[in-house]
């Protein structure tokens, strides 16, 4: 199934949802943007979760492109999912693992019986990625992608971000 594509301009961490997707670094510990967002909105259960992953099946961290869930602690949703975007590089084509973000999350989001996910710009902050690329990228992703979840947000944090994404989405 396709799911529905809706677009919000606003903070992710108000947002209500079955699955709030984290753009996570790779230690799962929390950062700056969107990351540092959800750890402080949701409150240390997220941390607690994401300590006990580290110290089980990600001890290097979680690679990048792929996904995984915690509680979503004080914030409006069942569940964190939270997955690393790439990097934007100018001489390597990455594209593969930004979709493979939003595949792995759509998946993560099955696992669980998530039926409403809200999903940020992945790697659109300090990665660096081009946001109409970006946008393309996840929007052509979340629709190619068989899933049991009925609607997809995109949630966009300014006016440049919701203009390439309802660019992307036609």
């Amino acid at each position: 199934m396709t799911p529905a594509i809706r677009l919000v301009q606003g903070d992710i961490t108000r947002q209500r949802a079955d699955a709030i997707v984290n753009a996570a670094n790779s230690s799962l510990l929390g950062g700056g943007g969107v990351d540092g967002a959800i750890h402080r909105r949701g409150g240390p259960a997220i941390l607690q979760e994401c300590r006990a992953l580290r110290a089980s099946r990600y001890g290097k961290g979680l690679p990048t492109g792929q996904a995984v869930a915690t509680t979503a602690g004080e914030l409006d949703a069942r569940w964190v999912i939270h997955t690393v975007g790439p990097v934007h590089s100018a001489t390597e084509d990455r594209s593969h693992l930004l979709a493979s973000c939003y595949r792995e999350s759509l998946r993560v989001a099955d696992d669980l019986g998530a039926r409403t996910v809200a999903f940020p710009a992945i790697s659109t902050g300090v990665y660096r990625w081009p946001l109409p690329d970006a946008a393309r990228i996840a929007v052509a992703t979340v629709r190619a992608t068989d899933t049991r979840v009925e609607e997809v947000v995109f949630v966009l944090f300014d006016e440049r971000s919701y203009a390439a994404f309802a660019a992307a989405a036609g």
